[in-house]
């Protein structure tokens, strides 16, 4: 299952996200993986949560970075819940990228039982329908 968290910059969108994986890790069977552009907010997360540094990697286009959530999946069979923090701070990533990318990870996680949370600093109005469906918060 994927969900979105939307809102303009400095809503909040980071907060609720690190609030819900603290919350969710305390009754996780597997793992959890946090992914993030930087190390910021490592002593706000759970000491449970793997926080991944995506600078850290040469992500450079939407596919790359669809490439290393897989790589991730494949090393680790066991991730029960996945985070993405601010999907369009990834580098190669725009808006027109949105909607192709939530599609293909919606069917990797659908494909490996990933239960994935994802922020847009976006408005709920600029998605897709079908996109919309999958916004939990709305900022």
């Amino acid at each position: 299952m994927v969900s979105l968290i939307t809102g303009e910059k400095g809503k909040g969108k980071t907060r609720i996200l690190i609030d819900t994986a603290n919350e969710k890790v305390k009754e996780a069977k597997g793992c959890v993986v946090y992914l993030d552009h930087s190390m910021r907010h490592m002593y706000e997360l759970n000491n449970k949560i793997r926080l991944i540094c995506t600078k850290d990697f040469p992500i450079a286009t939407a596919d790359e970075m669809l490439g290393f959530v897989m790589g991730i999946i494949s090393q680790n069979r066991d991730i029960e819940q996945m985070y993405i923090d601010g999907l369009l701070k990834i580098p190669g990533i725009e808006k027109e990228d949105v909607a192709p990318v939530c599609h293909k990870i919606m069917k990797i996680c659908d494909e490996y039982s990933i239960d994935m949370t994802v922020t847009l600093s976006v408005d709920k109005a600029d998605l897709d329908a079908d996109l919309q469906a999958l916004v939990n918060t709305a900022l």
